[in-house]
């Protein structure tokens, strides 16, 4: 069985197939089907969202399709950046400049604690749906450090580590990060079939 994946996002793409490849699970992406849906993001949580994605790419394409949505959750503001991640300051800027954003609005703050968060969404061609969550903790930094990854992982420091994401290898990165967790969590459902279709 081949799964679709939802995303069009480039480093959400690597990473998925890395982990999903690695216990072998085969995918495809929507480029690679020649799909060029603009899906609009409705949801109000990591869930809703990830469910919309994954119900319209599974219905254009008749396979399953697996999606998902994740963000950062930073304590001291409430719970920001959150669903809205991917678009917190502005729809135009670019990772550095949200991550410049984000550190702006943290200035004299000592409360640091910050969480990824990422949901897994796996819609079957039946209709049910199979969710999977992961996360992983860290502090968010007052300046960046390291070039690898995207979005925030350049000012998020990994708890027990003294590196940030964008620091971590992709091994390293895959092994701990919130979407592997919930990669790993998605698969073990899918294998042992348990009743935590939706």
């Amino acid at each position: 069985m081949r799964f679709v994946l939802a995303t069009a996002n480039p480093g959400k793409i690597r990473e998925m197939r890395d982990i999903l490849s690695e216990r072998g699970i085969k995918t495809v992406t929507r480029k690679e089907l020649g799909i060029d849906a603009d899906i609009a993001e409705t949801g109000t949580t990591f869930f809703e969202n990830a469910s919309i994605k994954a119900r319209e790419i599974c219905r254009i394409t008749g396979l399953p399709a697996v999606a998902d949505d994740s963000g950062l959750i930073v304590e001291a503001l409430g719970g920001e950046p959150g669903v809205y991640s991917s678009s917190y300051g502005g729809e135009d800027l670019t990772d550095a400049e949200r991550c410049a954003f984000l550190v702006d609005k943290m200035k004299n703050m000592e409360q640091r604690s910050a969480k990824f968060v990422c949901t897994i969404v796996c819609a079957f061609p039946d209709g049910k749906l199979l969710k999977a969550e992961g996360e992983c903790c860290g502090n968010i930094l007052t300046a960046p450090r390291g070039t690898d990854g995207f979005g925030y992982d350049p000012i998020f420091l990994v708890d027990k580590t003294d590196k940030t994401m964008a620091e971590l290898s992709r091994e390293e990165k895959n092994r701990i990060s919130h979407r592997g967790a919930s990669l790993r969590a998605f698969e073990k459902l899918l294998l042992e079939k348990e009743s935590d279709l939706i």
